[in-house]
């Protein structure tokens, strides 16, 4: 998230920040968002009685209220570790994007550094795309590298992947925002 806004800052993504959501109080990302003059917003979801899709309603509620349509926003996830409701997939069809540390379809999922490394994977990375009904299963904006040294842990491999996903992630958003990524099915078209 914050690779994103200070791509934005520096004019490198034409697109405006209207808000940053969190479901947890604390999360450094709202202090991030607020030090860089974007609005912020947190809906709780711990002891949140009613279903993903109510919880989700919520969320739409407030994108709606600060400009992100279904019809002229983008939702990043950043750091979100919770499933979306089909509903709001559909309601955001193709403007939902979402980032994972891994080369996808392999390690879809949590703990994709330390698959990669137990599977005995040479190389992995990190995956933009975009969300749909599935998990990690959408449709594939951008995919950067990284090699797999042998003496690799979850966590040596995970830093590396990290400083890829802050090249990859505002590189996606940039594309998306200029209008240069084109669906057709499950694949996708950069222009």
């Amino acid at each position: 998230m914050e690779a994103i806004l200070r791509s934005i800052k520096r004019e490198k993504i034409p697109i405006n920040p209207a808000i940053v959501i969190s479901n947890k109080p604390d999360a450094k990302g709202l202090k991030i968002a607020q030090k860089l003059g974007v609005k912020t917003e947190i809906i709780e979801s711990k002891g949140f009685n009613g279903s993903r899709a109510e919880y989700d309603k919520k969320i739409i509620s407030v994108l709606n209220k600060n400009g992100v349509t279904p019809k002229n926003g983008l939702v990043c996830l950043a750091g979100f570790m919770r499933i979306i409701s089909p509903d709001f997939v559909k309601k955001y069809k193709n403007r939902i994007i979402n980032i994972h540390p891994a080369l996808l379809p392999s390690f879809p999922g949590l703990d994709a550094q330390k698959q990669a490394v137990d599977y005995g994977s040479k190389y992995s990375g990190v995956t933009v795309h975009f969300v749909d009904s599935g998990v990690d299963t959408g449709p594939i904006i951008l995919q950067k590298v990284v090699k797999v040294d042998d003496d690799d842990t979850e966590e040596t491999l995970a830093k590396r992947i990290l400083a890829k996903e802050h090249q990859a992630y505002p590189e996606a958003v940039r594309l998306f925002a200029e209008k240069k990524i084109k669906i057709s099915g499950r694949k996708t078209k950069i222009s």
